[in-house]
């Protein structure tokens, strides 16, 4: 039977959401293509703020990667815009020139942000905060410039401004009323909130309208209404969003302020649907990630039931529970004082906390918190139930001010039915069945099978108090230690451990042996597991490339587009004539849209189709640049002592001896390097993995940098006399880090956790596990396959017939 079409236009949180909703209910029905303005998989767009702020990176706030796409056999365009719906015809068609035709179209181009109208808008360094480009953006302008200045007092503009500080800029908030955050907060919380800012380095100009932006080519300040100036070298809008309802327009489907929607998220065009910010129902077009994931759920619901069931949509009380800034605030319903109101107030300037319940007819109608949110739950639930809290005291209505302060257990008294996760409308017994049921001990499984915690984030420590309530004694040190992934209880150091005790040699092997909850693992322990087994057994294990990444398994990086980066290797980023020519035949040959030099001193050869990859391969005859690996990148070097004037050592040699030496190695997440010829650091040695810089007679070595969006300048790990003490305190530091750092795990997050101090007494103070440690990564480099194409594609009936072999001598 064929299979009906599902096309979705945007790829954010609202429409991947009833996506997911739908291949629960039927996960074999639907083919499903999505087009996606942002060349990114789905990601947590809430959780931007953390990437600002350097609390995560851009990984980190994925919610779904490109293996989830192709696991769940969806198509998608990212980087593609759709921009025609040919209504008759039924068929979507995209910027790059793609039709698709759809049985079910679902509209979910969410909003954009709003940027003032304003003289000098168009300045080069006046921007949005609204998605990754936006934040890539400030940080790029950090590290040139020293003045920032926000437009916007309300929630998303106070998290930039905290990013911006984080980034250390010199940071202003311009706002346009008296003070912050007046729709989530009452005059007093404000003032509570503008008090903590101010003492964490933020500057506030409250009441200000700005009537221009001041500059020539590039923002250099504002102006405002009063004649009052600031200067400025970033301008950062963040004064709301507006839906993204012009394609629907365009094609002739109802919108007002948003694409207009029923109760079953229907538009007025058939088989034509529209979910989250971009939709507008019954006069509301919701901005909050709650609404639009209830939303997902109905449309899942009409289409899977190809008619409309129940009541559909009927539409959600708003509410904000976040931490700005590092404060907590919980803000609902009505929280302004009115004639007919009354409130319960708590305010404790000592211990930072306001809480304010509003009443109206003896049932709560709004409230607000600030410092201390523990009675959100309670409180939401009883606004959604209209519940009446006659006879009611202060200390049932605010259970964490009993007497004391001392609540307890924050989810004790909650009842079963009562909210811990409202983004994702998660109740307390959804979560201790699912803890019960499926033997859940750490907050990140619990995110896993009940979604709750998943979106913004705050409910984390309701998640994590509810898991230490329900286990009791047996919750023990496994809430302190995430595991590996919600298939296992183990963490990353006990499955490594296990591996190496156990003397486990295959993927299958070790869930069998430590009893893995699915059967096949997921995208996040496979290739752990694949890693771990490589560092126990660099020389007997053969790699498993069922359990790469996409982008390893093809020896490139996936384009927006569908199609593959290739980066040959140079080694030191030192090239010739003859590899040129080679780079430009193939690129003639298969008609390469685009070369493009790296930051990394190679060559990208972009937008080749996965089909030709083996033969791009072949007919360039280099060694692969492992642009896509978690492994050694790149050694990057400047022209050094041979060239330079100012240059005091070989940089170029040694830049390409260590690039030779480790090639291919695989290690926890990406590794690099940089050889700097003198201490003016041209090959920027002080932002990477390892960083090695020439002094007179001498090399200093510098470790746990991060030239990404965490930036991190490097530590001084060691000064050393000789390139052979360089290579074998690479070595040292390489091996350790391999062996103890967890998968997925950058240099400086490792560094971060362990200290550096305890780094340099291993590899450096003791001398006999520093020769051991040097001897282990000889022996792993010794095993390393002189052709990468031909392990990639090594046999699997030989791994089956071994794991059926060891499946007798270890599992009986």
């Amino acid at each position: 039977m064929r299979k009906e079409n599902i096309v979705l236009i945007g790829n954010g949180m609202a429409g991947i959401r009833t996506i997911e909703e739908i291949l629960k209910k039927e996960p074999n029905r639907f083919t499903i293509t999505i087009f996606g303005k942002e060349p990114y998989p789905n990601y947590n767009r809430i959780l931007l703020s953390k990437v600002l702020q350097g609390d995560s990176d851009i990984n980190e706030i994925i919610l779904n990667d490109y293996d989830w796409y192709e696991e769940k056999n969806i198509t998608l365009y990212a980087g593609d815009e759709a921009e025609e719906i040919d209504k008759k015809k039924k068929v979507v068609r995209s910027r790059q020139g793609r039709e698709c035709p759809y049985d079910h179209l679902i509209i979910a181009t969410g909003s954009n942000a709003f940027m003032l109208p304003l003289p000098g808008a168009d300045k080069e360094g006046v921007i949005a905060f609204r998605d990754i480009k936006d934040t890539e953006e400030m940080i790029s302008a950090s590290k040139k410039y020293r003045r920032a200045v926000v437009i916007g007092g309300g929630l998303l503009g106070l998290e930039a401004a905290r990013g911006l500080l984080n980034l250390d800029m010199e940071t202003e908030v311009v706002h346009n009323s008296s003070y912050l955050m007046e729709r989530q907060l009452d005059e007093p919380a404000s003032r509570m909130l503008k008090n903590d800012l101010e003492a964490q380095g933020m500057r506030f100009h409250m009441a200000k309208d700005t009537e221009k932006i001041l500059g020539k080519k590039r923002v250099e300040g504002l102006k405002f209404k009063d004649g009052s100036t600031l200067e400025a070298d970033l301008v950062v809008m963040a004064v709301g969003i507006r839906p993204n309802a012009v394609l629907a327009g365009a094609s002739g489907i109802d919108t007002n302020r948003a694409i207009l929607v029923n109760d079953h998220m229907e538009t007025s065009v058939k088989d034509i649907y529209a979910v989250g910010e971009c939709a507008e129902h019954n006069g509301i077009a919701y901005g909050l990630v709650a609404p639009l994931y209830e939303q997902g759920k109905v449309l899942a619901e009409r289409i899977c039931a190809k008619a409309r069931t129940g009541t559909g949509y009927q539409g959600s009380l708003t509410y904000t529970q976040l931490k700005v800034s590092g404060v907590d605030v919980f803000s609902a319903g009505t929280f302004q004082d009115e004639e007919d109101t009354k409130a319960i107030r708590v305010h404790d300037e000592f211990e930072g906390i306001y809480k304010k319940v509003v009443v109206r007819d003896n049932r709560v109608v709004g409230a607000v918190l600030y410092g201390e949110t523990a009675d959100s739950p309670r409180l939401l639930e009883m606004m959604k139930k209209g519940q009446d809290i006659t006879g009611l005291g202060k200390t049932i209505i605010l259970p964490s001010e009993q007497e004391g302060g001392e609540a307890g257990s924050l989810t004790a008294a909650m009842e079963p039915f009562e909210t811990i996760c409202g983004c994702n409308g998660v109740c307390k017994g959804d979560i201790v069945e699912a803890i019960q049921k499926d033997g859940l001990t750490s907050v990140e499984e619990v995110k896993k099978h009940t979604n709750a915690a998943r979106s913004c984030g705050g409910c984390k420590p309701l998640v994590a108090d509810l898991l230490a309530h329900t286990l009791g004694d047996e919750a023990g040190e496994g809430l302190q230690e995430e595991p590996m992934c919600g298939c296992t209880d183990l963490t990353h150091e006990e499955v490594g451990e296990e591996i190496r005790t156990k003397q486990l040699t295959l993927t299958r092997e070790v869930m069998n042996v430590l009893h893995w909850k699915t059967s096949e693992g997921c995208s996040k322990c496979r290739p752990a597991i694949n890693y771990y087994l490589g560092v126990a057994h660099p020389k007997e294990y053969e790699d498993d490339p069922s359990s790469r990444f996409v982008n390893e398994r093809m020896h490139a990086n996936i384009q927006n587009d569908g199609t593959y980066s290739v980066v040959p290797r140079m080694y030191g980023g030192v090239t010739n004539p003859d590899q040129l020519r080679k780079i430009a035949e193939v690129a003639d040959k298969y008609d390469v849209p685009l070369l493009k030099l790296t930051g990394g001193q190679r060559i990208d050869m972009l937008g080749i189709p996965k089909a030709d990859l083996p033969s791009v391969w072949e007919d360039l005859n280099m060694p692969s640049g492992y642009a896509y690996a978690k492994s050694l990148r790149t050694v990057k070097t400047c022209v050094g002592e041979d060239f330079c004037r100012f240059g005091t050592q070989d940089s170029i040699g040694l830049g390409i001896a260590i690039e030779k030496k480790y090639d291919r190695l695989n290690t926890p997440h990406k590794v690099k390097m940089a050889v700097s010829a003198c201490p003016r650091n041209c090959a920027e040695s002080g932002i990477k993995d390892l960083g090695i810089v020439g002094v007179e007679g001498a090399w200093e070595l510098y470790a746990g940098g991060n030239g990404g969006v965490d930036l991190k300048g490097g530590e001084l790990l060691t000064k050393v006399q000789t390139t052979e003490e360089v290579i074998d305190t690479i070595s040292a530091y390489l091996q350790y880090y391999r062996e103890n750092a967890r998968y997925l795990e950058r240099t400086s997050h490792w560094i971060g956790r362990v200290g550096l101090e305890h780094v340099k007494s291993v590899i450096l103070d003791n001398k006999e596990e520093r020769k051991a440690l040097i001897a282990r990564m000889d022996t792993a480099l010794e095993a390393l396959p002189e052709d990468p194409w031909k392990s990639i594609t090594s046999n699997e009936k030989k791994r089956e017939e071994l794991f059926e072999q060891k499946k007798v001598e270890v599992l009986q």
